[in-house]
């Protein structure tokens, strides 16, 4: 994809006021290097309040870059996307460092540990907590370790910062995502608290409109020399990247900006560096870079209200935030044979049509979607055509033996493509649909993969299942829903599957969140029931989602039993 770096920033940080900044955090970072756990806990306890006064603002400045009205169910994406998983990482963070403070360790529930089918240790990381076990009856995630990890080598590579005896300080720089509000401050926090180093965030032109908001939250941070936002485009990235006082890096981004600043500018001395692996940046760099995200529909027997709130959530994937979502629905992976997939399809299509076209906010969302759609016979353009704003797209038919682009390239915008494979017995079903996704789909960031319990049960299609989530080459394997809801619990990772290389990157290298601080890890797995009731506040479907969604940034700022009523009248409405 066209990545944003191309639009320009209105308030780009001076080169004086830069190395001004990294001067101040280079001080900085022996200090922060050797903070406690607790003192770091009080740091972004003090945090919280902040974010709490600024999230309506927050919330109005994101409605408005992107066209939605505050009092719309719409505006449940920038409340949920941005204050309230800000909120949510914070507390969770500070709850691992009490722990830490305590016993050394961020805790685990009993039972949190368990043997998987082929012997791998698998730790589940969500829920955690009671309120979560009650506002996502389940729900669960669990963590598939790298081969060769025990429990015991989990614990002790558990939070391995807290534990060196002189760690190492330093600058890291987070070049920022322009399209979810939450990645930044984010991908910052677990620079700070999973590693130990200072912060300096370049904010994305696309929605540097944020920045004042950052540093109203998280000002205990910033005065303190800790944390740095910067302004500005491509420039300003690349000038960042090389300072000598930045140690190392974390973009969220597109593949052709991570490899711009490894590399450097596509030509022959670039082919040359890559040939030689000798990347012209000389410093470790972590990435999470898009996805063509598959959804796999497994054939089944499914209810028509089954078959209904499988269809609004697919839709859902596609639709939030205008399918600039790095984690957006991409591909629907079907079964050519399986007797309901026109009535499945029918209903996406369905809701799609229903479903208020967004605003094209992303810079070169236009082109990709032209270039994308012109030469396709079976293209199908939903909702309403205005100014500014993209039709819904849904794709039918593609060749699953050929190399097609929607294959290969990431929309980012508001394209669904379907592709069904030959087989339809389940368990086949289950087996092709991985390695066409491994092989044909670019990107290792998440998948997901939807099953009926009732064709789970049997035996040859729950092996199949098994083998094809080991062997899934996604950072995130979800079962029946979205993986946006493991990045939004901020406990499980997020981040590419370790297969990728410098040389072929994919969806990046490392990941962030994880705030159990756990080390080792090969893949997150995200689990949930076929249908949920109530429907759940990120469906583009649900009519009550923003009350529930501003509700949600107080809960996570201080959960309590007490508060839980308020969302449930809402979520039972919507």
């Amino acid at each position: 994809m066209e990545m944003s770096a191309s639009a320009q920033s209105r308030t780009a940080t001076s080169q004086a006021k830069l190395d001004e900044a990294l001067s101040v955090l280079s001080d900085r970072a022996p200090a922060f290097s050797r903070l406690g756990p607790g003192e770091r806990a009080a740091l972004l306890r003090a945090c919280m309040p902040r974010l709490a006064s600024v999230a309506q603002g927050w919330v109005e400045a994101a409605c408005k870059a992107k066209g939605l009205a505050i009092d719309s169910p719409s505006s449940s994406e920038e409340w949920l996307a941005g204050p309230m998983v800000t909120m949510r990482a914070l507390r969770l963070f500070v709850k691992s460092l009490d722990e830490i403070s305590r016993h050394g360790k961020p805790q685990l529930p009993s039972g949190a540990f368990r043997t998987g089918w082929d012997g791998r240790t698998e730790v589940q990381v969500f829920p955690l907590e009671p309120t979560d076990k009650a506002l996502f009856a389940g729900f669960s995630s669990y963590l598939r370790m790298q081969k060769g990890l025990t429990e015991l080598s989990v614990h002790e590579r558990q939070a391995s910062h807290y534990h060196t005896q002189d760690p190492r300080p330093g600058v890291s720089l987070v070049l920022g995502a322009g399209n979810v509000a939450s990645i930044p401050p984010t991908d910052a926090l677990h620079k700070l608290l999973v590693e130990g180093k200072v912060c300096i965030v370049k904010l994305n032109p696309v929605n540097e409109y944020l920045g004042p908001f950052y540093e109203q939250a998280f000002q205990p941070l910033v005065e303190r020399g800790y944390l740095r936002f910067v302004y500005g485009g491509a420039e300003v990235g690349s000038y960042l990247s090389y300072h000598p006082l930045v140690e190392d890096i974390h973009i969220t981004g597109s593949d052709r900006t991570h490899d711009l600043i490894v590399w450097g500018p596509p030509g022959a001395d670039s082919d040359r560096r890559r040939a030689q692996n000798d990347p012209l940046l000389k410093k470790n760099i972590t990435s999470e870079l898009g996805c063509v995200t598959p959804v796999m529909v497994v054939p089944g027997d499914y209810s028509p209200s089954e078959l209904r709130f499988v269809a609004e959530n697919v839709a859902s994937q596609v639709a939030n935030n205008a399918s600039f979502n790095c984690n957006a629905a991409k591909v629907l992976v079907t079964s050519e044979g399986w007797p309901q997939r026109e009535a499945f399809v029918g209903m996406v299509r369905e809701i799609l049509a229903d479903t208020p076209t967004r605003l094209a906010y992303y810079p070169g969302a236009e082109e990709r979607y032209a270039k994308l759609t012109k030469d396709s016979a079976t293209v199908t353009k939903l909702g309403r055509a205005e100014p500014g704003r993209l039709q819904w797209a849904l794709i039918r038919d593609l060749d699953p033996k050929a190399n097609d682009p929607h294959y290969s390239t990431e929309p980012f915008c508001g394209i669904l493509s379907e592709v069904a494979l030959p087989e339809s017995d389940p368990a086949a079903f289950v087996t092709a649909a991985a390695k066409f996704s491994n092989d044909k789909l670019w990107g290792t960031l998440s998948c997901s993969l939807i099953i009926h319990p009732r064709t789970e049960a049997a035996p040859e299609v729950k092996k199949a299942l098994d083998s094809a989530i080991d062997e899934l080459r996604y950072g995130l394997v979800g079962i029946n829903h979205w993986p946006a809801v493991a990045y939004g619990a901020m406990s499980p990772p997020w981040g590419g599957h370790p297969s990728a290389t410098l040389q072929n990157i994919q969806s990046g290298l490392g990941y962030v969140h994880n705030t159990p601080m756990i080390e080792g890890i090969e893949k997150a797995v995200l689990r949930g029931p076929l249908t949920v009731f109530p429907k759940p506040p990120w469906f583009t479907t649900n009519r009550r989602s923003q009350f529930i969604a501003e509700r949600l940034v107080s809960f996570e700022q201080q959960p309590s039993l007490l508060k839980l009523p308020g969302i449930i009248f809402n979520a039972l409405r919507g």
